[in-house]
């Protein structure tokens, strides 16, 4: 298929203050890793990251602007933490770069374990992944 804009009077120009969204979110799984919440609050973040990736927020700003109560923001922090995607240190947040795929299953097929340490479980593999692999059956 060949690409032609669809707007022309309205290509995207990368602004002085640009952000981005990195297209490894997608092609390495890390968006089916999380829900709506945590992308919803990656994709806040990403935006208002300086480039080294930092930014602070205060919960009820997020909250205003996400339109989330406390706990599913809590819950979304944490999603992002435990898959690597963010570190958070209340109230710095820091978007990691995405140098490698996820180690870890889709949130949909396994809840996230409660985690302080953004890495803690990178190269961790379930044993599902680990028989599915070996044994090449269904997940």
């Amino acid at each position: 298929m060949q690409k032609r804009l669809l707007v022309p009077s309205r290509v995207r120009r990368v602004p002085r203050q640009f952000s981005w969204v990195d297209q490894r979110l997608v092609r390495d799984h890390h968006i089916e890793r999380c829900d709506t919440a945590a992308l919803a609050l990656y994709l806040l973040l990403v935006t208002v990251a300086d480039a080294r990736g930092l930014s602070y927020y205060a919960d009820a700003s997020i909250g205003r602007l996400l339109s989330l109560r406390p706990e599913p923001l809590a819950a979304a922090r944490e999603t992002l933490t435990h898959t690597g995607l963010i570190a958070y240190e209340a109230p710095l947040y820091q978007v990691l770069a995405l140098d490698a795929p996820p180690a870890t299953t889709p949130l949909s097929r396994s809840p996230p374990v409660h985690s302080r340490s953004p890495g803690a479980t990178r190269g961790l593999r379930s044993m599902q992944e680990i028989l599915h692999q070996t044994l090449g059956g269904p997940s």
